[in-house]
């Protein structure tokens, strides 16, 4: 519920690197409440699906689920992959890697299926290129390396000032 406030309904995702996020949070799909992440780069993205009970309910046990993915400009036609629940603890999570041949925007889609009932939640994520591999660690600690130079230079500085100012 908190989480919903932070998100709208529909998010569309700008150009992104680095760990999965949130595309959809909170929302109704069939006998359960979902949130959608996701990390959509060309080749393989990756899709992780939070379900959790509605308010006073349960989980059915035969939830099947599945995301459809196809290019805005309906250059191809929806091509359709099964989501793989996760041993997680503590949580009901599914996750689905899926083949994206172009950047640019995508509408996905979640399907649930169940004896209980189904549904679909839908959003449009921007696909981006892959990232450059162990090289992002590098360059995202760049500034903070940069900081700590800085701040030992400051600090050597400051103790050969007071190293020269003592007789």
């Amino acid at each position: 519920p908190t989480t919903a406030m932070m998100l709208a309904c529909f998010v569309r995702a700008g150009a992104h690197e680095g760990p999965p996020y949130p595309i959809l949070v909170d929302q109704s799909l069939g006998p359960s409440v979902a949130s959608k992440w996701a990390d959509p780069d060309v080749g393989t993205g990756t899709f992780f699906i939070i379900l959790e009970p509605t308010p006073g309910g349960d989980l059915p046990e035969d939830i099947k689920l599945e995301i459809g993915v196809r290019p805005v400009g309906d250059r191809l036609a929806e091509a359709v992959h099964a989501a793989e629940r996760e041993g997680v603890r503590g949580r009901v999570q599914y996750k689905a890697e899926v083949p994206f041949d172009a950047e640019g925007p995508w509408h996905v889609r979640v399907i649930l299926r169940s004896a209980r009932g189904g549904g679909e939640i839908a959003a449009e994520v921007e696909v981006t290129p892959p990232g450059l591999g162990r090289w992002d660690l590098l360059l995202y600690l760049l500034p903070f390396v940069a900081v700590g130079v800085l701040w030992l230079h400051a600090a050597f500085a400051r103790r050969r000032r007071v190293r020269s100012s003592q007789p």
